[in-house]
């Protein structure tokens, strides 16, 4: 995605604007000659549409650093045209804005949908993170660790128990012990892109510790790096978007929860690179004989002078503790 470029809004800092008006250039001529960029006498930033007379009018004023409105403004030598204003008030959100500029020339230049439809759809999505921006990038491990947790949720979790309540169950964002989390049961997820066998980093002893009260299963993904791959972390992002998108309330937790779990569309440019094919997937029980380090099998605790446990469990060998595969689900993952 190509955000709008400084250049655009140095060139119009330097021929701003008195009173009302607007000062405009195309915000990015190589992808569309329909979105233009503009300042005002207040250094307010502006994205501008216009728009046909069969187009619809939009109006939102509900976003915080952010207002959308329909207004005719009157271009020198023509007569008054209504436009699809975006109006930038928060400073902070420059770049995140930029971004929405760039996202909404590339949707603008698919045709397909009316400015309006474009507008909504890429401030749903980016709603939840104004004001985010600068964040720091995911690193590739983090970029695995979230895909394996979507992957469960949309895969396995919301098939099975609706939306509300498979979001309600996602607690790794949120600082719990395990990934996911409901009466009864916890889940901890885990991802691996070896080649070479089933292995995965536990950090801590009380990771695979089961829950107070129930049952604690490992949900394993394995993950293949292929530049021919058609899975993106943004691409689960946008598929479980489109699963919550009946559901406004499972959709806002989802989002925040996301917030949380240290993710940004500001940097979905550089997470399209990642290409990832689903090898194989599975559900084991974590039962006493499953490889595991906790408190009971440290008897006497951790060493005096060590402040944390961190280790790799190889689990080619367990295949007895596999409860359920995509397409055996039991009643496990239920509403129970």
């Amino acid at each position: 995605m190509n955000p709008v470029p400084p250049q655009v809004w140095k060139r119009l800092d330097e021929a701003r604007p008195t009173g009302e008006a607007l000062t405009a250039r195309l915000a990015l001529p190589e992808i569309t000659h329909r979105l233009q960029a503009a300042l005002d006498s207040e250094d307010n930033r502006h994205l501008i549409i216009r728009l046909t007379p069969t187009e619809n009018d939009l109006r939102d004023v509900e976003s915080r650093g952010l207002t959308i409105v329909t207004r005719e403004l009157i271009i020198v030598g023509e007569s008054a045209t209504r436009f699809l204003d975006l109006k930038c008030r928060d400073a902070n959100g420059h770049a995140a804005f930029d971004l929405i500029g760039g996202e909404i020339a590339e949707a603008l230049a698919a045709a397909g949908r009316s400015p309006g439809e474009i507008v909504s759809r890429v401030l749903a999505k980016w709603r939840r993170f104004w004001g985010q921006l600068p964040r720091q990038m995911l690193s590739y491990e983090e970029q695995i660790g979230l895909f394996a947790e979507l992957w469960f949720l949309a895969v396995w979790l919301v098939p099975r128990c609706g939306t509300t309540e498979a979001i309600r169950r996602w607690r790794g964002p949120y600082g719990s012990r395990h990934d996911f989390e409901w009466t009864g049961k916890s889940v901890e997820v885990k991802a691996t892109t070896s080649t070479q066998s089933r292995v995965h980093r536990i950090n801590g002893i009380h990771q695979l510790e089961p829950p107070e009260e129930g049952r604690l299963f490992l949900f394993s993904l394995r993950l293949r790096r292929e530049e021919g791959a058609t899975n993106t972390l943004n691409i689960l992002v946008e598929r479980c978007r489109a699963l919550l998108a009946t559901d406004a309330d499972a959709l806002d937790r989802w989002e925040a929860a996301l917030v949380r779990a240290g993710y940004s569309p500001a940097h979905q440019e550089e997470y399209d690179k990642t290409h990832l094919r689903v090898v194989d997937e599975f559900l084991y029980a974590v039962h006493d004989d499953f490889p595991k380090l906790t408190p009971d099998s440290l008897r006497a605790g951790v060493p005096m002078g060590v402040d944390g446990v961190a280790y790799d469990i190889h689990i080619d060998g367990f295949r007895h503790l596999i409860i359920a595969a995509p397409e055996s689900l039991g009643l496990i993952l239920g509403a129970d």
